[in-house]
């Protein structure tokens, strides 16, 4: 349940901060272009705070926070007093109602920029892409990927760590090969070719990593008990953190691997662990819980480990001063830029499956586990869903800001404004494409908790 809130209220504070910035850009700009603006809203619904301005401009936070709106005058859905003509929306330059327009989805990337600068001011903590083990028979294997090898490029693009590796593998999704530079566990560096006419990964049960037959590198697990669950068959069996497991029934234990095999053959058993708490040696009975799993019943028992220590240089921070953390964030949100539009490409061209269209509950679930790891990681996702929220909103759909810029586009080349009839059947074909897409996202969302 705290985790479900914790998610939930950063859910909340990462789309009520995105609204903002989009509506706000909207609103800046149709001011600056001499629109009255008669509402500025965060959420739909019943207002739950309002506030008027000297200018007439009506503040609205209201109770469902999935969006806002700006409201500007307009002559087409309002009767406009004569002294407020020249402050009509459809009563300006066509080429004034494309930057109006366009506005919002430009100050998101903006925003995206600013978001990333202030991540690398703050620093973001990473690790270096070294590959622990390659399955065999794999894409990987058959490319030349050995256990030791660091990733130095994919392509062109330096990957410095395993969230800029991921980013330029799914880049890669539709093509036929990638160029990837290596760096061996003996420092020499080689060029190898990943073959990906036939990779296909399914998004909600492995990584782009683990589908190429990738194990990233990480610390061993020890056999001190770092986390317990709430309510677990550990916690209920006295087990408390710092514990270390010795043995399982008797049977000494030599790796946390070990203990999870057992644990997972063993639901519903009682069993009798030796621990060591404080330098004294104690038993402790437990019943190992039960789970359903695709597979039928398993083992739980509800603790996580401790690790041991990350080799030397493995971990490490991004974090720039002011004037080159510029050039950083320009870089990276050039690329967010394009990695966007690439994948909704591939969307469109069948090399991304509609099921990986993320709905509200992902969205949700990643602010939350951004939130938790600290500000940076957070001000990461911002950055990433502005970017994102930036992009869909100039797809050609009518509902959308594309769509209207689409019009008005048409209305700037003709020198006529498209017909009302031809608006009104784009608006209601756009609708439903629209709600088809989230439909289809929230679903996504349900079979993914299910």
């Amino acid at each position: 349940m705290l985790s479900f809130l914790w998610s939930l209220g950063a859910f909340i504070v990462a789309l009520g901060i995105l609204v903002a910035v989009h509506e706000w850009g909207h609103f800046y700009v149709a001011r600056k272009c001499g629109v009255h603006v008669e509402r500025f809203s965060i959420g739909f619904g019943k207002p739950l705070w309002r506030r008027k301005s000297a200018s007439g401009t009506e503040y609205v936070i209201a109770m469902i926070p999935l969006g806002g709106y700006v409201r500007m005058l307009d002559g087409r859905v309002d009767d406009v007093p004569p002294h407020m003509a020249d402050k009509a929306f459809n009563n300006k330059h066509v080429l004034k109602r494309m930057a109006i327009i366009a506005a919002g989805p430009g100050v998101n990337f903006v925003f995206a920029f600013l978001a990333l600068w202030l991540m690398f001011l703050v620093g973001l903590q990473t690790v270096k892409p070294v590959v622990q083990t390659v399955k065999a028979d794999t894409i990987a294997a058959q490319a030349g990927v050995n256990d030791g090898d660091t990733f130095l490029k994919i392509g062109d693009r330096d990957t410095p760590d395993w969230e800029a590796v991921n980013l330029e593998l799914m880049s890669k999704i539709g093509h036929d090969t990638a160029k990837v530079t290596l760096q061996s566990a003996e420092n020499n560096e080689k060029v190898v070719t990943f073959t990906l006419s036939d990779w296909n990964f399914d998004a909600d049960n492995e990584s782009p990593l683990s589908s190429l037959g990738i194990t990233p590198f990480r610390p061993s697990p020890t056999l001190e008990v770092g986390f317990i669950g709430e309510g677990s068959a550990a916690q209920e069996a006295g087990i408390k953190v710092g514990d270390t497991l010795i043995a399982l029934n008797g049977e000494s234990l030599t790796s946390w691997q070990a203990l999870v095999d057992v644990i997972v053959e063993s639901p519903g058993e009682a069993v009798i662990f030796t621990i060591e708490r404080d330098g004294q040696q104690q038993q402790l009975h437990a019943t190992i819980a039960r789970r359903d799993t695709p597979q039928g019943q398993s083992g739980y028992l509800g603790v996580s480990p401790t690790f041991e220590p990350w080799p030397e240089g493995y971990v490490f921070t991004h974090q720039y001063g002011i004037v080159e953390a510029i050039g950083k964030s320009l870089d990276k949100t050039w690329r967010l830029m394009t990695l966007s539009v690439d994948m909704i490409g591939k969307l469109l061209t069948g090399d991304v499956s509609v099921k990986n269209l993320n709905g509200p509950i992902s969205i949700a679930q990643g602010a939350g586990v951004s939130a938790g790891y600290g500000l940076a990681y957070f001000l990461s996702f911002l950055a990433l869903i502005s970017v994102n929220l930036g992009i869909i909103n100039l797809l050609p759909l009518p509902m959308l800001d594309g769509g209207h810029l689409m019009f008005f586009t048409a209305e700037w080349i003709t020198g006529k404004p498209v017909p009302e009839a031809v608006q009104e059947w784009g608006y209601r074909i756009g609708g439903v494409l629209l709600f088809m897409i989230m439909g289809i996202a929230i679903m996504n969302d349900i079979a993914r908790i299910a």
